[in-house]
């Protein structure tokens, strides 16, 4: 895992937000602001070093102890000797290093297997980790889009049915039309007002959140293009995309490491029944000022020897030990299947969000069309007489319900695009840059 490079990406975008950011842009800040992400990063170089520990005890450990003591001791022999006896203070120091070297220890060399385990569970928690931070930046930047348009509609909408309540007006000052036109044309008016102070509030909140993906107030974003394509997904067959997840899907993976470590845990505590090998060597030095024969001394040891511990009987906490791992093991399969089951089902529903939302598009830009033309023909029959002012502001409505509606789409399709890419393990930045080019 290069994470050097995610920490230089989150130094080198640690300037915020440049005025109409892109969704590059505002991803690449995320990178250096967002405190989830920061903490994913930490807590993978916290899970890497589960791997230096485990292979830590399958190596040579050696000890120095040393002292010093101060001895204060009164002797008095009971017969006759040729020993001092008396008061006699002296001191007295050493040390000692110890090598032990395991030579046979299941448990701990079944520890470095889980570890690298470990490792890999980290890993993949921050592959996740990762992918979620491009969908939930994708989520707020097409939030706040999407706000942005509702507010922009609910003005043009008010332009368009301020017209109309001038029109009703004059037409019942000049006696063409009755005043329930313009009691209507008002109530409309006084609905889209509400609207745009919703949608502004709105727009506040969605700003906000991406504000707390960023840690800055965005300035302003790229809008989306008009000439974007919309491209069915490759390969065509979603079971295909189901298959590749079942592999490459980080939170499974990540599930299959928990799976396996579990299984090693079984192993490593039916290990607390063997015995234990090791090689240990010892070298120590001691010197005394006195003792109790009048005199000092001096003791140089050295020592080298294999040593066998057998357990053979702990009060139970080894079975009990034993059976717990049981316990967790089948927990954990039961875990892995959920969360096999939950990545295909995400993976069919991400699937169908693209296909889904490519004909969704489509007929929203045909409707569109449709109201454009519903929405002419009803001015033009009211100018006639076929058609009075509340079929102008239903058509009118009509058509920036269906932008509306055709914006979300459009938005929820590029997201989807995106789901479906780390439902199969495989969205990156340049997925990111893929969207972006939709941007301009």
């Amino acid at each position: 895992m290069k994470l050097n490079a995610y920490i230089l990406a989150a130094m080198l975008g640690s300037s915020g937000l440049a005025q109409a950011a892109d969704l590059l842009e505002t991803f690449r800040a995320a990178q250096a602001n967002d405190p989830v992400f920061a903490a994913a990063r930490a807590t993978l170089q916290a899970g890497q070093e589960k791997l230096p520990q485990g292979r830590s005890q399958l190596l040579p450990s050696v000890n120095l102890s040393a002292n010093s003591t101060f001895n204060d001791q009164n002797i008095r022999y009971l017969g006759p000797t040729a020993f001092p006896a008396g008061n006699q203070r002296y001191n007295s120091h050493g040390y000692s290093v110890n090598l032990t070297q395991p030579l046979f220890r299941q448990q701990n060399w079944l520890a470095y297997t889980e570890a690298e385990l470990q490792v890999a569970q980290a890993e993949a928690q921050f592959r996740l980790a990762e992918q979620d931070l491009i969908l939930r930046v994708a989520q707020a930047y097409f939030d706040v889009l999407i706000a942005q348009d509702s507010v922009q509609l609910a003005r043009a909408q008010k332009t368009a049915i301020t017209e109309q309540l001038e029109q009703a007006k004059r037409n019942f000052e000049v006696g063409s039309a009755t005043i329930t036109d313009t009691h209507e044309a008002q109530a409309r008016y006084d609905l889209t007002v509400a609207q745009e102070i919703a949608a502004r509030n709105n727009l506040e909140i969605k700003r906000r959140t991406l504000q707390q993906l960023v840690n800055e107030m965005p300035k302003g974003i790229q809008s989306l293009g008009r000439s974007f394509k919309l491209e069915r997904p490759q390969p065509a067959d979603m079971e295909q995309w189901v298959s590749d997840a079942q592999l490459n899907n980080p939170q499974l993976v990540a599930a299959k490491a928990v799976a396996e470590i579990a299984e090693k845990e079984v192993a490593r505590n039916r290990g607390g029944h063997y015995p234990t090998v090791d090689l240990v060597a010892n070298y120590s030095k001691n010197n005394s000022g006195g003792g109790n024969f009048g005199v000092g001394s001096e003791v140089t040891g050295k020592s080298v020897g294999v040593q066998m511990s057998m357990p053979l009987f702990q009060g139970g906490a080894v079975n009990s030990r034993w059976r717990e791992a049981e316990a967790n093991r089948d927990r954990a399969r039961e875990e892995l299947e959920n969360v096999r089951r939950s990545v295909a089902t995400q993976t069919r529903q991400a699937y169908l969000g693209v296909v889904s939302g490519i004909a969704q598009v489509k007929a929203l830009q045909q409707a569109l069309t449709s109201s454009k033309s519903v929405l002419e023909a009803s001015k033009l029959g009211q100018e006639v007489g076929v058609r009075t002012n509340l079929d102008v502001l239903n058509a009118q409505q009509q058509l920036y319900a269906t932008r509306r509606d055709l914006f979300q789409a459009e938005y929820s399709y590029l997201v989807s695009q995106l789901r479906l890419k780390a439902a199969v393990g495989s969205l990156g930045e340049e997925d990111v840059v893929s969207v972006n080019r939709a941007l301009h």
